[in-house]
């Protein structure tokens, strides 16, 4: 029988594994507490049984991230982390047995090892994912270590911050705690260099989204070069959660203060997208774009009844006051390529009733 069936055996069977009890042993050696976490972190990568099975292991584990040697420390990290992925009472475990307090520490190593703060940034991003744990994490100091690995980690470590953070904005005080750390400058920046339709634009958007509820996040995103049109370009190629998450921060910043923030917004050449979105956005979104386009107009005030307050009347008045040819004539023209799109939305509407019509009147007969 060789090892991997061994194995398998052993934490199939109804007594503790001896993986578990491997690291369960005082006066175990190292290097077989090392292979034991390496095991586990094996076992639970893709299996959730072997997740509930190793629940055990989590005290000890938690225990290595203690000990002298780095090898013991990443070890016990990774394997963690597997526990935690889509196992909400592991994540609680992991954190009631003391896991932050160490994680923390090896956040802020990026000097000296960045391969342990890339590990621990991707524990806290699979932890942050139970409601239960973000106050605790928030608590533990962990924001304003995160917060630096968007500007200073590696790739891989910015986009696990990004979710950590996204995740624990939930928590109104880790929200104010995120914004006294001022992510939003690197937030931009990873915008700018992230595909707009990807899950970490989602989420780097979601997050300036929260963040821009501050008239100190929305000072921060308008002071930043390119701030505002990285929020536009997400508008206009993001996925639909990642447009509906653009239009909810400009929105939110223009009717904080109208007078100060409709220029900025208008200037990067907002409207083409917003057009497109009232027709083909998600529900939210048309909404708010709608609602955006209102306030961008240069009257705050409704039009009289002679002149009905429709999409295309408030379009027309923000282009007569658009400066450059080349904006105002991809306005005028996403505004005839939305007029078309609502016809024919329109059109197979009506052909769409028809046809149940007749279909009910046939089977009446």
């Amino acid at each position: 029988m060789d090892s991997h069936t061994t194995t398998s055996a052993a934490v199939t069977g109804d007594h503790t594994p001896a993986i578990t009890r491997t690291l369960q042993t005082h006066n175990q050696d190292p290097s077989s507490k090392i292979q034991a976490a390496k095991e586990i972190r094996r076992l639970t990568k893709t299996s959730h049984r072997f997740r509930r099975h190793f629940s055990d292991a989590i005290p000890p584990l938690v225990s290595m991230l203690r000990y002298p040697s780095v090898e013991s420390n990443a070890a016990a990290l990774l394997a963690l982390v597997n526990l935690a992925v889509q196992d909400e009472t592991n994540k609680i475990s992991i954190v009631d047995a003391g896991a932050l307090e160490p994680i923390v520490t090896f956040l802020h190593m990026g000097n000296i090892n960045i391969n342990m703060q890339e590990h621990a940034t991707a524990s806290l991003a699979t932890l942050s994912a139970s409601p239960v744990t973000r106050s605790a994490i928030g608590a533990s100091g962990a924001i304003p270590f995160l917060v630096q690995v968007l500007d200073q980690g590696t790739p891989q470590a910015k986009v696990d911050a990004v979710m950590a953070l996204f995740n624990l904005s939930s928590e109104k005080h880790n929200l104010n705690l995120i914004l006294q750390s001022q992510p939003v400058p690197y937030l931009v920046n990873i915008l700018k260099s992230s595909k707009k339709s990807s899950k970490v634009s989602e989420r780097c958007t979601g997050l300036l989204e929260s963040l821009i509820g501050f008239e100190e996040g929305r000072v921060s995103l308008t002071s930043e070069e390119g701030g505002v049109l990285a929020v536009v370009e997400v508008l206009e190629r993001g996925s639909p959660q990642n447009r509906e998450h653009a239009v909810g921060t400009l929105l939110t910043m223009c009717q904080s203060d109208r007078c100060r923030y409709r220029e900025p917004i208008l200037k990067e050449g907002v409207i083409p997208g917003l057009l497109e979105l009232t027709v083909q956005g998600t529900p939210n979104s048309q909404t708010k774009a709608h609602t955006l386009l209102r306030l961008l107009r240069e009257s705050p005030y409704p039009r009289s009844e002679l002149e009905p307050d429709t999409l295309e009347n408030i379009v027309c008045d923000i282009i007569s006051q658009i400066e450059g040819e080349e904006q105002s004539g991809n306005a005028k023209q996403m505004l005839a390529d939305m007029v078309q799109v609502s016809m024919e939305q329109s059109l197979r509407h009506l052909q769409q009733r028809a046809l149940v019509c007749t279909t009910s009147e046939v089977s009446l007969k």
